[in-house]
Formats: C-alpha cells, structure tokens, sequence
C-alpha cells in the first residue's frame, strides 16, 4: 500500500561503471530500494547500468514498459566526464518538475557545498496506460542519495495521484 492505495511499482536505477563491472560493490540501490519498500512500492533489486547517455535511456526506457510509476536513478548527475544521467533522462520528460531537482539540490546544500555541481533532472515520462510516470535523478553519493529518496517518497504518491487525475 502506498498512502492506503495500491501497491505501485518503482523501479531503481544505479548508474555506475565501477559497480556496473563488478569493480566495486552497489551500496547505494540496496539502500533506495530499502526505502521504496517500506513505503509500500513494489520494487525489484537496482538494475546497475554503466555511465552513458544511451545506458541511462534504455534503462528508464525499460522500466518504463514494464510499468514502473516511479523511476529513481543515482548517480552519473555530476560534471565529471562520465556524468552523463541527466542527457539520458531528458528525451524520455514530457514535463520537467524543476522544482523537485532545485529541492533536491537545496537539501543537499544543508550537508554539502557540492551538491549544487548536481544536473538532476526530475519530470513526468510518458507511459502508455497510465497518466505518466515520475522520474527523478538522485545524486550517486550514499548521502545524498538517501537524503533525496526522502524528499522523493513525501512527493511521489501525491505527484502520481495528479499524474492520474486526483484531486489537487
């Protein structure tokens, strides 16, 4: 049940070429889908793409079909020359939530001054069937992270609701 309503299913999205090759081991998803769970969303283990603009879109592409109405990526949001997350998830926004990524940011700012180097993006996908699915880039330190899981779990049952036609 997500805020006495249907279970809805999530998805998580790690994006990382150390983990992705086995260089290092994934902390960050376990923990997110951790989150998800106990907020009563159906959500497989992470899927662990490496860092691309093309790894990133078919991964959200994928979730996407099977019917995930939250996607939550981590990682790959920064400058670095690898950082390629936000280009791979803004051809799949309808609508951008600016607001939610310049939250994310903020928040994070209260802990670190490096969080504003994030590019996260947040917006609504298209999913046939339903009214759309939220989808929203989380920076890849474990910190930040699960800081943003938490503003992204008081936002998403009610951003959903919307994305289907509940009342404001």
């Amino acid at each position: 049940m997500v805020n006495g309503a249907v279970s809805m299913r999530a998805a998580v999205v790690i994006v990382s070429n150390r983990s992705a090759r086995g260089e290092r081991a994934d902390t960050v998803g376990p923990t997110l889908v951790g989150r998800l769970r106990s907020a009563g969303f159906d959500v497989a283990d992470p899927r662990v793409v490496p860092d691309g603009v093309d790894t990133v879109r078919r991964a959200i592409a994928a979730e996407l079909a099977a019917g995930s109405r939250l996607i939550v990526t981590s990682g790959g949001t920064g400058i670095g020359p690898h950082d390629r997350t936000p280009e791979g998830t803004a051809p799949l926004l309808a609508h951008h939530l600016p607001g939610i990524a310049e939250a994310l940011r903020r928040e994070g700012m209260t802990r670190t001054p490096h969080a504003a180097l994030s590019r996260g993006l947040a917006g609504v996908a298209d999913q046939p069937g339903t009214g759309g699915a939220l989808v929203v880039n989380l920076p890849g330190s474990p910190g930040g992270a699960a800081d943003g899981i938490a503003l992204v779990l008081e936002l998403a049952p009610h951003a959903i609701s919307q994305l289907d036609g509940g009342d404001h």
